[in-house]
């Protein structure tokens, strides 16, 4: 019963503040929430709809595949990119499966359409630690991507995006 009243786990909390911080303009670019705006402006944009919304749009148009919600959506010089985003608080548990479902969604399959497409996978967080003992997410991260399979901290998000 005393778990009843404990805080989520800071990760969980963390969750929500990366949608605030990108719609409050962070990557200097308008955000909008409408689906034929996002698909037929030339701006780069990004989409702050919901993650179910922006997931919608990926399937619909971007040829995304996973039946689950995406938490990044953005336009940038013609090129759509989506991804994952994570905050990993701790080693192990929750947070190995947490950085699993942004490998995943890194990894989907794409319908093939006329739109080119760029997963993401944007982590922050302990991962990062290479020294601590066990710390198998980080050698992971380091062994088994390719240098087409784009992971990176929020921090470096608007440069990635204005590099494209």
């Amino acid at each position: 019963m005393n778990k009843a009243t404990s805080p989520k786990e800071t990760n969980r909390q963390i969750g929500p503040l990366f949608g605030n911080w990108i719609n409050k303009g962070s990557l200097g670019v308008n955000c909008v929430d409408d689906e034929l705006t996002f698909l037929n402006s030339t701006e780069n944009l990004i989409y702050s709809g919901s993650d179910d919304y922006k997931s919608a749009f990926a399937r619909k148009y971007l040829g995304y595949t996973r039946n689950k919600g995406l938490d990044f959506l953005a336009k940038f010089h013609g090129k759509y990119i989506l991804g994952e985003a994570k905050f990993l608080s701790d080693f192990g548990g929750s947070q190995n499966s947490d950085f699993e479902d942004a490998e995943l969604t890194l990894r989907a399959e794409l319908t093939p359409t006329d739109k080119e497409v760029i997963k993401i996978a944007i982590i922050d967080g302990v991962i990062y630690i290479d020294k601590c003992a066990g710390q198998k997410m980080a050698r992971k991260m380091r062994n088994d991507f390719n240098d087409n399979e784009v992971i990176l901290s929020a921090v470096l998000l608007r440069n990635f995006l204005y590099s494209l």
